[in-house]
């Protein structure tokens, strides 16, 4: 099969890894996709420029990695020019293009997630800090990579976040701290039809121990050994499932991957969040251990046939990837710097994503370079692995976080008490 992976990052390399052994292209790509895929320059956030790419090369099936496009209207345009495609419509991708649209589709599911407030005008900033504290969470109510959340006890940095999204033109949403550790679950999701895969943990703060700024996340681990054994049948009953009938019943159905980011209160599941795509870095750990074709889950997605899907096949052991970021990243990435390393060239260690060619030098080209995995029988064994990638590679003034699953690995992790 032709298969077309639109994006950039480490998330499209794990999805082109999974795709081998079909005829592959991407757009943009990166150097490090080159090995697995002919890369072809597009403007993600074209609908029409990547259907005019996906007719010139014939594709077959088009999967959608990154939020812009599919808030565009990429897959609209895509299944309207008669195109396979793996990813929701414009209307159903909302629910990560506005956080309020979320929400009441939320109220209206009976979901469990934080209370939030919306503020449009600088003026009323204060007041909704009032109503919700002393942990504030402030979030830009549109895409922001992964880095429009602040989290603080501090209310001038909770103000100061709030008055910078809306001085960008945005509304801002304030919302009640959810308690308890957080899970991200990636769910296929083709009408009400709900098929979810391993559960994953993302590490969002630049630094170790939970310290610095909000980052597109600094590494993941799959699956999770605190999480209760049915934990994902409860996010997938209590979360997608009402989500997904909810869509359906408002006339625009979801065809595509519905993330979960939730945390584990004293009730259960509540959510932090929804995307409308795999995230990153989750995705690389994830499919990592998936056993059945990726194709064919993707597919039955793209073809309506989700519920004729035969159950997922996965690895047994735990998988593990670490970030390594640029130098100032994420506030002011240094790009141009040489990359090297003996397992640059191996998808099977490492991923790429921030990273460009020059001159036949790999270099990198944005803030986070590249995924190092790892595999192993233990969760312990299998960030050992990662880090033992990272070991041999180099990038003036890069850094990563050495506390991958750490808390986990140790026992750390608690479920609050109902």
């Amino acid at each position: 099969m032709r298969i077309l992976v639109i994006g950039s990052g480490g998330r499209e390399h794990a999805l082109l890894k999974g795709l081998e052994g079909h005829e592959l292209f991407a757009a943009p790509g990166n150097s490090g996709m080159a090995a697995l895929a002919e890369l072809h320059p597009v403007d993600v956030s074209d609908p029409a420029a990547i259907v005019a790419l996906a007719k010139n090369i014939e594709a077959e099936l088009v999967v959608i990695g990154p939020e812009i496009p599919l808030v565009a209207g990429a897959a609209d345009a895509l299944e309207d020019a008669g195109i396979a495609v793996f990813g929701p419509s414009k209307a159903a991708a909302q629910l990560e293009g506005s956080k309020a649209f979320a929400k009441d589709v939320m109220q209206s599911a009976g979901v469990r997630t934080a209370q939030a407030a919306q503020v449009a005008d600088a003026a009323g900033i204060d007041a909704a800090l009032d109503a919700f504290g002393p942990t504030y969470v402030v979030k830009d109510d549109g895409l922001a990579g992964g880095k429009g959340v602040v989290v603080t006890k501090d209310r001038n940095a909770a103000r100061a976040h709030a008055e910078a999204v809306i001085a960008a033109g945005n509304p801002v949403l304030l919302e009640s701290f959810l308690d308890g550790p957080e899970v991200s679950l990636f769910c296929l999701v083709d009408g009400e039809t709900v098929v979810p895969l391993q559960p994953a943990q993302d590490h969002k703060r630049a630094y170790d121990n939970d310290e610095g700024p909000n980052t597109g996340g600094m590494g993941a681990y799959a699956p999770l050994p605190w999480l209760p054994e049915d934990g994902v049948e409860r996010i997938v009953r209590e979360i997608a499932e009402p989500v997904a009938r909810e869509m359906v019943a408002r006339g625009t159905p979801y065809h595509g991957l519905l993330y979960v980011g939730a945390a584990w209160g004293a009730q259960g599941p509540a959510v932090i969040e929804f995307n409308a795509r795999f995230g990153d870095p989750e995705t690389q750990a994830v499919l990592s251990l998936l056993e059945t074709p990726l194709v064919d889950a993707l597919g039955a997605v793209a073809y309506r046939r989700l519920a004729q899907l035969p159950r997922l096949s996965w690895k047994p052991g735990y998988a593990a990837t670490v970030v390594l970021a640029a130098e100032g990243y994420p506030a002011a990435p240094v790009t141009g710097g040489a990359i090297t390393g003996e397992p640059l060239a191996d998808p099977e260690r490492v991923l790429h994503a921030g990273t460009g060619n020059n001159g036949g030098e790999v270099v990198a080209a944005g803030g986070r370079v590249l995924n190092a995995l790892g595999y192993g029988e233990t969760l312990e064994d299998a960030v050992a692995n990662a880090y033992s990638v990272l070991d041999q590679i180099e990038l003036a003034g890069s850094f990563y976080r050495r506390d991958i699953a750490l808390p986990a690995i140790e026992g750390r992790i608690q479920l609050p008490e109902r």
